[in-house]
């Protein structure tokens, strides 16, 4: 089978630092093109403007990563499966879960593969402590992701716009982690959002979660942590305590503590891969669920301004 070939839609820090590396390790893909409206490019790899202009006048391409911010990833997406081509989008997949329910099926309508991807569902720990969690009572669990919005989102002001996300951009990995995990599904009870005054998205936000039995998950986003970074998932259960730490890259069980090396971004092209060759589509909202209700259901706090 020849390699897929694909472009990344949307050259930023995330596509820099994941995307490129782990297309280039693995074998079932070949990097064919980049589009990219501010001019930032790769050697020796073709670079356009906008994807309009990679489809009209570009080398063939198989998939495209979109890797833009979230408000752009809806049009973009429909325009690449009205083409044919296989999608992987860049967590959220989209606005809504409408709205990513309409990618899907619009891939299926073109035979194309769209591919949610929840990259952190792919970090060392999660696959472990999926299997541990499967038969056991749960009885309580707590998420707390807690991080330097200046470290991590440099200059990055459409975070802080309407369909940014503020602190749910990286919250929502944390909940792509919980609804894989844990047992039962997971609904919102309620949420408290921390707004900025001169912003539209919040710069923290707790939220009261309840799985399907009425076990309860607390869970704390914050986007003003400085130094140590807190990525934690803890989860209380009949037979001990399972902790997921550093996002999921560390797991400990009854003591035991087990770390590995990153490898979301080289588990998430391998599924890529696999249901392009199958044929079929992943599309997961679980997680963009908990957090649309969560900005539309949430009490507000506005807090004081935010500036980069």
């Amino acid at each position: 089978m020849n390699p897929i070939r694909v472009a990344i839609v949307g050259l930023g820090k995330i596509a820099r630092d994941q995307h490129v590396p782990a297309l280039r390790a693995n074998g079932d893909f070949t990097l064919a093109a980049v589009v990219s409206p501010d001019g930032a490019s790769i050697d020796g790899v073709p670079r356009f403007d906008t994807l309009d202009d990679l489809l009209d006048r570009g080398p063939e391409i198989d998939a495209v990563a979109l890797c833009t911010p979230p408000q752009v990833r809806r049009e973009l997406a429909a325009v690449a499966l009205a083409r044919g081509l296989h999608v992987l989008l860049e967590k959220p997949p989209a606005a809504t879960p409408p709205e990513a329910e309409a990618l899907e099926g619009l891939a299926a309508a073109n035979n194309a593969t769209l591919f949610a991807a929840w990259h952190s569902r792919f970090a060392a720990g999660v696959e472990a402590a999926r299997d541990w969690l499967a038969d056991r009572e749960v009885l309580r669990a707590t998420i707390t992701w807690r991080e330097d919005v200046r470290k991590w989102h440099p200059g990055q002001a459409w975070i802080w716009q309407e369909g940014g996300l503020g602190v749910f951009d990286p919250g929502i990995n944390a909940l792509s982690i919980a609804t894989l995990v844990l047992p039962r599904p997971l609904s919102l009870t309620s949420a408290e959002l921390d707004i900025p005054a001169n912003c539209d998205t919040p710069i923290a936000a707790r939220l009261e979660l309840r799985d399907s039995g009425g076990t309860p998950v607390e869970v704390d986003f914050d986007f003003r942590q400085t130094g140590p970074q807190t990525w934690d998932i803890a989860v209380e259960t009949e037979a001990g305590r399972l902790l997921l730490s550093h996002g999921g890259a560390t797991l400990t069980l009854a003591g035991n503590t087990r770390r590995e090396e990153d490898r979301e971004y080289a588990g998430l092209y391998a599924r890529f891969a696999e249901l392009i060759r199958q044929g079929r589509s992943e599309v997961d909202t679980a997680p963009l669920r908990l957090v649309a209700e969560a900005l539309e259901r949430g009490r507000v706090n506005r807090v004081e301004p935010f500036y980069d």
